[in-house]
């Protein structure tokens, strides 16, 4: 797995995500939310959608089967490049609840925290109750993501580890 060169596409991805990701939301507008919700998913305004998918899948699959090492650099990469974090999502067919699951809490450990860690900790909440509601047994993913999960409390509400071992005390 070469990170140098998923690290290269992932900063251009982000660089063509910049002024999407920047670019304001008028909150006194009445339909704010309704025009956001409306609009174009940033990677196919940037025409970049297949492309940050497969940026997405390589980072994701290099996190989850790599070592310590591995993971903190995918960690470096999300953390270096907001607007790939911000813009770029997992979609596509899942072989069960429980793989989409998983991929999901994947997808969040190795962001790494986004600015607001609360936003995480609502996410994992969100998918841990999807994930139930769908007849998964969250626990066994929650406790192996946590395990290859950030050590470090970048905001003061904890690791990214503890925020998704958060996962299981929320019903």
């Amino acid at each position: 797995m070469d990170l140098a060169a998923i690290r290269e596409d992932v900063a251009v991805i982000d660089l063509l995500l910049r002024d999407i990701a920047h670019r304001p939301v008028d909150l006194t507008d009445p339909d704010w939310q309704a025009k956001l919700s409306a609009m174009v998913p940033p990677v196919e305004e940037a025409g970049v959608a297949a492309e940050a998918a497969a940026a997405l899948t390589a980072l994701l699959d290099a996190y989850e089967s790599g070592d310590e090492g591995v993971r903190d650099e995918v960690r470096q990469i999300f953390r270096a490049h907001g607007a790939f974090g911000w813009g770029v999502g997992l979609t596509g067919q899942w072989p069960s609840a429980a793989a989409e699951f998983r991929r999901r809490l994947v997808h969040v450990s190795a962001r790494d925290q986004s600015d607001d860690p609360r936003d995480d900790l609502v996410e994992i909440w969100e998918l841990c109750a999807r994930a139930r509601g769908r007849g998964v047994d969250i626990e066994p993913s929650v406790r192996a993501v946590a395990d290859i999960s950030g050590e470090v409390d970048h905001f003061g509400m904890g690791t990214t580890r503890l925020l998704i071992l958060r996962g299981l005390e929320h019903r």
